[in-house]
């Protein structure tokens, strides 16, 4: 009787943590160089386990105080963003720069400006931030749910222009804009310690997506310019931690099929049914998760993209 009691209770008790291990995902730091930290994100897509936080993002601990790079998708996000921060440094957050204005780049930026952070962004990433804010509430709500509360869309409030040179705490950064796989992205360049914050100009491990509002001309070209700076260390917008060598294997070199096969395809009033059937199977990129489900969607996309010029 004891012993049925015993697992009755034991029984209870994992039924009451199930909920709690749902939520899988915990953002960690770490160390890229001296000072420098990326949290790296699940591969998948935005869910209630990992709060919206499938991206990477990062912060740099100088003397004056800590720079986050993106604030996350959600109040709660953000929240469990500073935890990964504290277990690093005790400073605090005094700037946030969001790299971008998809939803898990900003819409954790009220959270952190209450805390006292200075939000900092392009005026044209503002500007986008503003415009999407409502739809990507409304998106986020259906997939998060209950653990969307508390988030308000707030954009930066400090609004820079392109190709902007500011020091923080001692250190000198150059935001510089791409508007590439989503209207308002831009790049983050240490060049002390050549460590670039590519927001979501860059992925490895994973194919990259093109969305509707994605621009893979302008990915080419950023990815290019990106490629000129020489860094030594690349946090993608996705995947993990990597050299410039592996960013062209995972990143640019799928920019330059895109741009150079399916584009000129398209320019070439090709038969676009034809050419993504002929190109279904790339065997340089099929290693990337998620290929099966994107790669037709990306190629799709391009081939409108350069119909339009």
């Amino acid at each position: 009787m004891k012993k049925f009691k015993f697992y009755k209770t034991y029984l209870l008790i994992v039924i009451q943590l199930i909920p709690l291990t749902g939520y899988a995902f915990t953002p960690k730091a770490e160390k890229v160089v001296d000072n420098v930290y990326a949290i790296i994100g699940p591969l998948g897509q935005r869910s209630k386990k990992n709060d919206g936080l499938n991206n990477n993002m990062g912060f740099i601990v100088t003397k004056d105080g800590v720079i986050l790079i993106d604030s996350g998708a959600s109040y709660i996000g953000a929240k469990r963003l500073a935890v990964a921060i504290r277990n690093i440094t005790d400073k605090p957050v005094k700037w946030v720069i969001n790299t971008g204005s998809q939803d898990h780049r900003w819409l954790g930026n009220q959270y952190f400006s209450s805390k006292g952070a200075k939000v900092i962004a392009l005026k044209r990433t503002v500007e986008t931030q503003s415009l999407y804010a409502k739809q990507q509430l409304a998106s986020l709500k259906k997939i998060l749910g209950e653990r969307l509360k508390g988030t308000v869309a707030q954009p930066a409030s400090e609004k820079l222009d392109d190709n902007k040179t500011i020091t923080l705490g001692g250190v000198r950064l150059v935001l510089h804009y791409t508007n590439a796989h989503y209207p308002g992205d831009s790049w983050v360049w240490m060049p002390e310690k050549k460590v670039i914050f590519t927001g979501d100009l860059v992925f490895t491990d994973r194919l990259l997506a093109v969305l509707p509002w994605s621009s893979v001309r302008n990915s080419q070209q950023s990815f290019h310019a990106m490629e000129k700076l020489n860094p030594q260390y690349i946090i993608p917008g996705h995947g993990h931690v990597c050299d410039l060598e592996t960013a062209r294997k995972d990143t640019g070199n799928y920019y330059d099929f895109l741009v150079n096969v399916i584009g000129k395809a398209a320019l070439d009033m090709e038969s676009m049914d034809d050419i993504i059937n002929k190109y279904t199977n790339v065997p340089d990129f099929r290693h990337l998760k998620n290929f099966k489900v994107l790669h037709r969607k990306n190629m799709n996309r391009t081939f409108l993209e350069f119909e339009q010029l």
